[in-house]
């Protein structure tokens, strides 16, 4: 095998990263990820399919793999391991028992890929690093998990919620938004007073999520942000 050869099948692996990973690709945006040409991508796609790959074309848009395929688990070099295990540690440091929870749900499944030398030096690693006040820090909050289900599913969601002043409403909201600070802050549009606000998600004391939906809002978090710092 050539370094023409590595360089392809390198590049086809990756493309298959890709297509496992987003909802749809295109082959403008492979081509400028890679630095090849466009026909270039064309026979890489074509060549996936002629190995078996089940890719759909969905003609001006991109490719998309079938549903229900799955692809065998994927390598992970020592330094991408190491970089997991690193982001875990900054995890813990997370104040949502929800997140937690999840992403170490998820690392474990990861771990369960690796080689067992990798495995060996991922738990050594994650055994010799911590960071600054991870022991001793509160978890105040255990809602984000619902609330990123909630976001992604457009369900109306119910509150209890406890201002700063101390007083608690009922409010039914409409999940828009989540955004890491000292506390993890939930950008939401409340019908109570039919209008965005960020509500703390530790002063969130119940949470239900509702089966009825709502309209997804037609902007991006950006636009939010430029349409309201404009006023």
């Amino acid at each position: 095998m050539n370094l023409n050869d590595t360089t392809r099948l390198s590049r086809l692996t990756a493309i298959l990263t890709q297509l496992q990973t987003k909802r749809l690709v295109t082959a403008t945006a492979l081509a400028s990820k890679f630095s090849v040409s466009v026909r270039t991508i064309y026979r890489d796609i074509r060549a996936l399919e002629q190995a078996g790959v089940p890719i759909i074309t969905e003609e001006g848009k991109g490719y998309l793999l079938m549903e229900g395929y799955t692809i065998p688990p994927l390598m992970f070099t020592e330094a991408q391991a190491n970089a997991l295990i690193i982001a875990e540690q900054l995890v813990l440091k997370n104040k949502d028992t929800s997140f937690i929870r999840d992403y170490s749900a998820a690392i474990e499944k990861i771990k369960a890929v690796l080689r067992y030398s990798q495995k060996d030096k991922a738990n050594l690693l994650s055994e010799r690093t911590q960071f600054e006040q991870i022991k001793s820090l509160e978890r105040n909050s255990s809602n984000l998990s619902d609330l990123q289900f909630a976001l992604t599913n457009f369900l109306q969601t119910k509150i209890d919620y406890i201002n700063a002043e101390g007083k608690t409403t009922t409010r039914i909201i409409e999940p828009f938004a989540l955004l890491s600070t000292e506390n993890w802050l939930l950008l939401a549009k409340c019908r109570l007073r039919k209008e965005f606000r960020y509500f703390r998600l530790d002063r969130i004391k119940k949470l239900q999520l509702l089966t009825e939906k709502f309209e997804p809002h037609q902007m991006t978090l950006q636009e939010f942000f430029d349409k309201n710092h404009d006023q």
